[in-house]
């Protein structure tokens, strides 16, 4: 997910891709607990995408404070 992709979606639907990517990484973890080594890079990306929307979400709170 590019970030300019998610600067244009609303905090509701921020929060929602963020329960998602959530719940992603949770079963990633799970099957790589299992010994399947496929999701690495997934589980990376979706990590990235974590931190990202993560990052904005609080530029927007820092900017509606601005206000």
């Amino acid at each position: 997910m590019k970030a300019d992709k998610v600067r244009d979606l609303d905090e509701i639907e921020l929060r929602r891709q963020l329960h998602e990517v959530d719940e992603q990484i949770f079963r990633l973890g799970f099957h790589m607990s299992m010994g399947q080594m496929a999701g690495l890079k997934k589980a990376r990306a979706a990590r990235k995408d974590r931190a990202r929307i993560h990052t904005i979400l609080r530029e927007k709170e820092l900017a509606r404070e601005k206000k």
